[in-house]
């Protein structure tokens, strides 16, 4: 695929469905053709990222398909293994409503999408509509890099995101799978498990958090706390530090821990866990 037409897939729908001027690199990722389908003959997107549906919400579109139809076509991809048949690439939403309101046929549009591009664009509707929860958006992430070789920046440049904010989202899935689940029910945010992560006790410091419905900030303090005793000779962390150091964790996207004495003298730990991360370090502190 040609970085002009990744482009046009990191901007969004609109130049998938010919909304948007595109040279001829971005056509070839553009519909084929419009028209009707039967319902049945629809698949789930086997890359499709969301995992949870509102169902309040899912009712709201259910009732607005049976009074005025479906206005936007559901994109499509034609099943190479079975002719006639088409996986749903964006839409799955409004074909599922489509189903309880009853409908025999739906619109669609058909594009010419790779596996890869499959994934590119059900992530990138879902994100820019605000239908992913953080927890989905970085299982997606991460498939782009286990099965596709994104690396951060690539997903970052694609995404219209910061490097941080791939690689901040990236790290939630190493925490453990119960508070993983909090924060796909919703009862923890990301900023609240951020500061868990990397922690033996994070279960239980989350199951606190919950209790107590304790603030971001209160919980990177209750963090400091239940950590081991610092040595001799150090001070607890000020919220100064603490602030220089969330920036610098934010700037990198990787645990930072500062450590600062009674005399101003101290060190700053900066985690990596594999190659890339340390060629990240590296190559910015040998930058001029």
């Amino acid at each position: 695929m040609s970085t002009s037409k990744k482009k046009g897939l990191g901007r969004g729908l609109k130049a998938l469905f010919g909304d948007h001027k595109s040279n001829s690199n971005q056509e070839s990722a553009i519909k084929i053709n419009k028209s009707k389908a039967n319902i049945g003959d629809l698949t789930p997107n086997k890359y499709q990222p969301r995992i949870n549906f509102d169902e309040a919400k899912l009712e709201e579109l259910t009732n607005s398909i049976k009074k005025n139809g479906i206005i936007q076509p559901i994109a499509v991809r034609e099943d190479k293994l079975d002719p006639g048949r088409f996986e749903i690439v964006a839409g799955e939403r409004r074909w599922i409503a489509a189903q309880r309101a009853g409908l025999h046929d739906v619109p669609i549009v058909v594009l010419d999408l790779d596996d890869r591009e499959s994934l590119e664009v059900a992530i990138v509707e879902n994100i820019q509509r605000d239908d992913l929860n953080i927890i989905e958006e970085a299982k997606g992430y991460q498939r782009l890099s286990d099965e596709f070789k994104y690396d951060h920046e690539k997903i970052a440049r694609f995404m219209s995101k910061s490097r941080s904010h791939i690689s901040n989202t990236l790290r939630l899935l190493t925490l453990p799978k119960d508070v993983i689940g909090l924060i796909e029910e919703g009862s923890l945010t990301a900023g609240q498990a951020r500061p868990l992560i990397g922690l033996p006790s994070a279960t239980n410091i989350a199951e606190e958090i919950v209790a107590k419905n304790l603030s971001s900030r209160s919980v990177e303090m209750l963090v400091r706390k239940k950590k081991a005793p610092q040595k001799s000779g150090q001070i607890k962390i000020n919220s100064n530090i603490l602030e220089e150091q969330n920036k610098i964790q934010d700037r990198l996207g990787l645990s930072v821990l500062i450590q600062n004495k009674k005399d101003n003298s101290g060190k700053i730990t900066i985690e990596y866990k594999n190659l890339e991360q340390f060629e990240l370090i590296s190559n910015l502190l040998k930058k001029n």
